[in-house]
């Protein structure tokens, strides 16, 4: 396996705001994640989860350190395709079918749409999700929406999956199908995972485990239950 760190991160902070009203998100941080990693980011809420696997994902920008991605390239490399983050709660577009919403991200890329119904189809096949295809996201459990949403950030064959509280809004039944979706995903592809999570439950899955409390990270922790 190799050892260049999909995303690395160097004394990658994040303060939104400025002067008297600013607000430390994340402090000074140190990580980084290799190729075939499962990774649980554990902490309350509030805790600086989010901002860090923004920061991962591209989707924001440190205001002080470094984020780069040795094994992938550029941001501009990262979607569609080697980095995919599932979001926490509702990200399906009303309007769109479940195989549309899957396909949406093949819109940004030259890919016809014959050919993006087919991989759609294809990347819910993958997670029992077939007979939804042509369904409205209001005709979804919460669980299958998530689900969807897994599907949808697999269809890009991604080398790096950022799931943020996937489970979070979802009871345990539901939630136990989400993160057996991810873990297979991974583990069918290949790809690195990370999960952030304040569930001990949904953290014991993984191999390893990283802390956060108050903006700091802690990646000390070998296993969760440790």
């Amino acid at each position: 396996m190799s050892t260049v760190p999909l995303v690395r991160c160097a004394g990658a902070a994040r303060t939104y705001g400025s002067g008297a009203t600013a607000t430390v998100a994340l402090q000074p941080t140190d990580c980084a994640v290799l190729p075939g990693a499962r990774t649980a980011l554990m902490g309350p809420s509030g805790s600086g989860k989010s901002t860090l696997l923004h920061l991962m994902g591209g989707l924001d920008d440190p205001t002080r350190g470094t984020v780069e991605w040795p094994a992938i390239g550029t941001r501009a490399a990262l979607r569609p395709g080697p980095v995919a983050t599932v979001f926490q709660g509702p990200s399906l577009l009303p309007p769109l079918t479940v195989a549309e919403n899957v396909a949406l991200p093949l819109a940004l890329v030259d890919v016809g749409p014959a050919e993006a119904r087919d991989r759609a189809l294809a990347a819910l096949e993958q997670l029992g999700l077939t007979a939804l295809a042509d369904k409205l996201p209001d005709e979804l459990s919460g669980g299958q929406a998530q689900r969807v949403a897994v599907a949808r950030a697999l269809i890009g064959a991604p080398v790096l999956i950022l799931a943020d509280e996937p489970t979070g809004q979802l009871d345990r039944f539901h939630g136990t199908l989400v993160v057996d979706a991810l873990l297979h995903a991974a583990e069918r592809t290949g790809a690195a995972l990370v999960v952030a999570t304040h569930d001990e439950t949904v953290a014991d899955r993984f191999d390893a485990c990283w802390r956060m409390r108050d903006g700091l990270l802690s990646t000390e922790v070998a296993r969760c239950s440790s």
